[in-house]
């Protein structure tokens, strides 16, 4: 395999896969840095996608369901601790501080204006191509969720987001380089379709507006 100096990067990026991914423990468990974490992150997701759709159970059902088991659980166990003189379920401070929940916000926050932006460039044509982008995503958001529900969609693309940028970074050499490739061949039929065919009839309909 030759070296990633021999030829251009997709996209042109300078920066590594990790990178792009913010180099963190995101990236790490997305490119299967913490591979035991990863594994069990997929494990627990087809657990909870196999008991949905094999039990019928909803995601607020079961959410309820296991709230009012821990509940139980830890209300019978402080019961009989207060009976028997056995110490209480050595539960944690269940507090959020008030530096969590404006960092919480305000992260929110920017998000929220961040993508009220985009909606008012894209609803008053400022950016055609970011509306052509947004149209083209919602189109296939539609048509996948068309084919499948939105739990099985959900665990699919998870199981995506897990091991295609896994797979890319291990074979990123290759692929960018036959990706490239195939570019450039795009780019020479286009070079030659316009000059044979768009040049032509671009020169025809000047031609009638002459004659007419």
């Amino acid at each position: 395999m030759g070296s990633s100096a021999d030829y251009e990067r997709l996209f042109n990026r300078q920066r590594t896969l990790h990178e792009i991914l913010g180099g963190g423990l995101v990236a790490d468990v997305i490119l299967w840095r913490q591979k035991n974490l990863t594994l069990g992150i997929l494990l627990v997701t087809l657990s909870a996608w196999v008991v949905f759709e094999k039990s019928g159970y909803t995601l607020l059902s079961l959410v309820s369901s296991v709230l009012l088991l821990l509940m139980s659980i830890l209300f019978l166990w402080a019961k009989s601790a207060a009976i028997l003189n056995r110490p209480a379920p050595p539960l944690p401070q269940l507090q959020l501080s008030e530096e969590m929940v404006n960092e919480m916000a305000a992260s929110i926050r920017s998000r929220v204006n961040a993508l009220l932006s985009v909606s008012q460039d894209i609803s008053l044509g400022k950016d055609s191509r970011l509306f052509f982008k947004v149209a083209a995503y919602l189109l296939l958001i539609y048509f996948a969720g068309g084919l499948t529900d939105f739990l099985t969609l959900s665990y699919t693309s998870l199981v995506m987001v897990l091991t295609i940028p896994a797979l890319y970074e291990r074979c990123e050499d290759y692929v960018d380089k036959h990706i490239m490739m195939g570019y450039r061949k795009l780019l020479q039929l286009y070079v030659k379709f316009d000059e044979e065919y768009l040049n032509r009839f671009q020169n025809w309909v000047l031609e009638k507006k002459k004659l007419s």
